[in-house]
């Protein structure tokens, strides 16, 4: 007979059974009782209330007690007729301390000064209460007083657990046998009319649907929508970054970065075969960047070197999204100067060794103001604002060198999580000999801050390895189970 039918059987004769009863009755788990009784309990064949009652059990400290005797029992019998130093029982005693306390108290032992200092015994036999009444709970006899149930607990070798079981009625319908109940209303039911003679499971609207499989957004994407929506509400414009291939002259020479410098050797920078180059530049623009890399201009010596423009035409892939800002500020110096606030997410390419914190590919973040009169408070205004919505309240700068910025700063926060100082980011005025060749007035400035998407990505996740999140060995159940960004936590 199954397990719910015995149960129905058990119920007929009674009024009410507690599902601890039955467990005990049957020689079965209570958990298994509880989950038949939910099975007929959905027929409307029993009711149950849910009842809550306690009782006192031995800790595994009251366990051994029971066992072997109490702490001061322990100690009172292992010293000797002669005495013994207290160092010596306290070294060689399991739970010495208390056992010595209590044993003072209860008038066992007592220290004997008439010579060197001995702990003797002052009664000749003792009764361990302690070890009887453990003993007794153990059984199941329970004839302890509140007071000795509460000192026990707190010498923990009680404990007070809550058992949760259900009383049992019958239902309105109940019946000892289970007539199966139909759960679906099929085609032939309808067409025979046999559906008039069946009975059908209720339907339960309370109960949870299959949640349906669908697409789940990956961590990069999460932290990346968390920043897009804090450049959106401090008022920026989103620059358009969907061309991954630049020329030299818009990734390196309109940023006043000089021909010679390593970021442009291939061991750092990805250089594209066909197209190898470009020829479309605006040329009066070009000729300044010439002069001022190669002669100097607009109060600079520049770098006194001869400027090749075959080098400028040189396709690649870009190393910076700073790319995309030389363009966005040289096509604002063609019109009436206005207030200016871009940001981009995207795509960057670096010729870096792969370990675990360099792809050669990565995502940047760049934040650029333009305006009149900016300067380097503007600037760390700017990020404390931007950065105290982050999460990170605070914040140190250190003096750095960048080609196209002066001052320059390396960004530092004070991660909560992690307990220390870690760089976040980069930031900068833009140099004059990177502005006044677009045209842009004598009086503007700009101000611009970038990092990398995967870094604060893998703080918010606690991820050590950038392969845990990009590649073939992201866990796909950390991308579905992991939910929205929120980097402030």
């Amino acid at each position: 007979m199954e397990l719910n039918e015995r149960i129905l059987k058990y119920l007929e004769g009674r009024d009410k059974v507690d599902t601890l009863t039955l467990a005990s009755e049957f020689n079965e788990e209570h958990q298994k009782i509880v989950g038949a009784v939910k099975s007929v309990e959905a027929l409307e064949m029993v009711i149950s209330e849910p009842v809550k009652s306690t009782k006192w059990e031995l800790t595994d400290e009251g366990r051994l007690v029971a066992e072997k005797g109490s702490h001061e029992a322990v100690l009172y019998r292992s010293i000797p007729a002669e005495g013994i130093k207290q160092a010596d029982v306290m070294k060689s005693v399991p739970n010495a301390k208390v056992g010595f306390s209590k044993a003072m108290s209860l008038g066992w032992i007592f220290i004997d000064k008439s010579g060197a200092p001995l702990v003797k015994r002052k009664v000749e036999s003792i009764t361990d209460t302690v070890q009887d009444h453990l003993n007794e709970i153990k059984k199941g006899i329970d004839n302890l007083t509140d007071n000795l149930r509460n000192d026990y607990k707190k010498r923990k070798l009680l404990q007070e657990i809550t058992i949760k079981s259900f009383l049992l009625s019958k239902g309105p319908n109940f019946a000892t046998s289970i007539k199966k109940l139909e759960t679906d209303l099929t085609s032939d039911m309808l067409l025979t009319g046999s559906w008039k003679q069946l009975q059908f499971k209720p339907y339960n609207f309370s109960a949870l649907g299959q949640p349906p499989e669908c697409g789940h957004l990956h961590p990069l994407l999460k932290v990346r929508s968390e920043f897009r929506e804090i450049f959106l509400e401090m008022g920026f414009t989103e620059m358009p970054t969907n061309q991954y291939v630049e020329s030299s002259f818009w990734n390196f020479d309109a940023l006043f970065q000089p021909q010679q410098h390593p970021a442009r050797d291939a061991h750092d920078t990805f250089f594209v075969s066909s197209p190898a180059v470009s020829t479309d530049f605006p040329m009066d623009y070009l000729e300044r960047v010439k002069k001022v890399h190669s002669v100097g201009g607009y109060g600079s010596q520049g770098y006194r070197y001869e400027w090749k423009l075959e080098e400028a035409q040189k396709n690649l892939l870009r190393t910076h999204t700073t790319a995309v800002s030389a363009r966005m500020l040289f096509g604002a110096a063609r019109a009436a100067f206005a207030r200016r606030k871009y940001f981009s997410i995207d795509k960057v390419f670096r010729n870096e060794t792969l370990d675990a914190t360099h792809l050669a590919e990565f995502h940047q973040v760049e934040g650029v103001i333009a305006d009149r009169g900016l300067g380097l408070a503007d600037l760390i205004s700017t990020l404390d604002t931007f950065f105290s919505r982050l999460g990170f309240h605070k914040l140190q700068f250190k003096p750095a060198y960048n080609p196209y910025t002066e001052p320059s700063m390396e960004i530092f926060a004070y991660h909560e999580g992690l307990g220390k100082w870690i760089e976040i980011g980069n930031s900068g005025v833009f140099r004059p000999e990177m502005l006044l060749p677009m045209g842009l007035p004598e009086d503007v400035n700009v101000i611009a801050w970038g990092l990398s998407l995967e870094r604060p990505t893998m703080i918010k996740y606690g991820l050590n390895n950038i392969r845990d999140l990009v590649g073939p060995k992201v866990d796909l159940q950390m991308v579905q189970n992991n939910p929205i960004c929120r980097l402030d936590k």
